[in-house]
């Protein structure tokens, strides 16, 4: 078979890497599924170890496939993308990839606002607003918390939603409609009770978005959302 593959020019190890990703691309090895060890994979080629590892290595690095010591070598966890131009509700961006969108309330209140935080929403320290603490998740994996505060003057019936059935973007675009926002992305270590929500180690980097959104001439919302770096991405284009 080496001498076949070596007909094409395409280099050997990318043929490999192409039969890979094309089986999972095909749906016959899915998320989590063990791939062909190193040995099955020179057999079936008929080609050196040192060609069929490169081929694996590159795909490793590339995050289609990860391996565990002792284990095997697995498709990795797909990458859930998340869009920064369009704000979108991530129960929105879950059933469009065809999954299942759930999420579960940790925490809803009415505090005084500290005075950094009510200086992100142009206020005076003491003033009131609405928290919110709640994990989405993506066919049962958790994919994001999101620590929302909200003025209560933009959506006074912020508390009284059923956030089960709802999310809180799909909320505020009804109650005050989006007029501007700004945003940021970092990648943190999470604390541990974020990490413990997300079911990841405390070691692990998330990827952290924080928006701050204006609606009706002032400020409405300001969010933090964490995300699991090895499950998320961020996409955008600009036209």
């Amino acid at each position: 078979m080496e001498d076949q593959i070596a007909q094409d020019s395409t280099p050997i190890f990318q043929r490999i890497k192409d039969y890979l990703t094309g089986e999972i691309a095909a749906g016959r090895w899915k998320e989590g599924d063990v791939v062909p060890s190193e040995q099955a994979l020179v057999r079936q080629f008929g080609v050196s170890r040192m060609t069929v590892n490169r081929a694996v290595r590159e795909l490793t690095a590339e995050q289609v496939l990860v391996r565990r010591q002792g284990s095997g070598t697995y498709v990795a966890p797909q990458k859930y993308q998340a869009t920064l131009v369009e704000i979108r509700s991530i129960a929105d961006e879950v059933r469009a990839r065809g999954h299942r969108h759930a999420s579960r309330l940790e925490l809803l209140e009415k505090v005084r606002a500290a005075d950094a935080l009510a200086l992100q929403f142009d206020l005076p320290a003491g003033e009131s607003l609405f928290h919110s603490l709640i994990v989405h998740f993506e066919n049962e994996v958790p994919i994001q918390v999101e620590d929302r505060w909200v003025n209560p003057a933009c959506a006074p019936d912020y508390l009284d939603q059923d956030f089960a059935t709802i999310t809180p973007n799909e909320h505020l675009m009804q109650a005050a409609p989006l007029q501007s926002a700004t945003y940021s992305i970092e990648a943190l270590q999470a604390p541990r009770e974020i990490a413990d929500m997300l079911a990841i180690d405390a070691r692990q980097c998330c990827l952290v978005l924080k928006r701050r959104t204006r609606a009706l001439g002032q400020v409405a919302s300001v969010v933090t959302m964490w995300h699991p770096g090895q499950l998320y991405q961020f996409t955008g284009s600009v036209n």
